[in-house]
């Protein structure tokens, strides 16, 4: 992995600790820090990041406007909240748009997992974190729903085209567009990575 990452936090301790965990185990990767969220900002609309490990609890916080605020800077920026709280603290910034979630108190290995799936799979929630996200949904947006469209959206997640989709179901690509289109609005989703992380969460 060469990944150019951002690791704000305002501990030198923990920004060196983190950062010599990552190195050693990925010593590809660019590693660059802030200490406080108006350099987080200022390195942001300067220089093209493909991870931010954000400390939520550093000067100048906006706690979770940050999310939505520093995507607007760099939208296909991915975030891992690093955070000594706890659950009900990450499900809030998941729900703003984080890509994951990783306690202070992580191992090296943990470290080390959550950064590899978010570069590589787009996310990381801890197992216990999973219940929880679809439990605050409140209602599992997969009901709604229709027995077609959940079959379109298994086919979707695991990776089928349009066509591919038409072919199997023996139905036009016109009707699999229409279906789709209907499924991203269904689950509040705007594209197949979203899509499939909905798909993840109930597996």
């Amino acid at each position: 992995m060469n990944e150019k990452i951002l690791i704000a936090d305002d501990h030198y301790v923990v920004r060196a600790g983190t950062a010599l965990v990552l190195e050693t185990a990925y010593p590809n990767l660019r590693i660059n820090f802030a200490e406080n969220y108006e350099q987080v900002k200022t390195l942001l609309e300067s220089k093209y990041y493909d991870l931010l490990i954000l400390d939520i609890d550093m000067p100048g916080t906006q706690y979770k406007k940050m999310i939505s605020e520093l995507k607007n800077i760099q939208n296909d920026l991915k975030i891992l909240v690093f955070s000594g709280y706890d659950k009900d603290v990450a499900i809030q910034y998941i729900r703003e748009g984080a890509e994951g979630y990783l306690n202070k108190q992580s191992s090296e290995e943990e470290i080390k997992n959550a950064v590899k799936a978010v570069i590589e799979k787009g996310y990381f929630y801890p197992a216990e974190l999973i219940g929880l996200i679809i439990q605050n949904k409140r209602d599992n947006p997969v009901e709604k729903l229709s027995s077609r469209e959940y079959e379109i959206f298994k086919l979707l997640a695991d990776g089928n085209g349009n066509l591919e989709i038409a072919n199997k179901l023996n139905i036009q690509m016109s009707t699999v567009s229409t279906y789709k289109k209907r499924i991203f609005q269904k689950l509040d989703v705007g594209n197949i990575a979203e899509l499939i992380k909905v798909y993840d969460m109930m597996h």
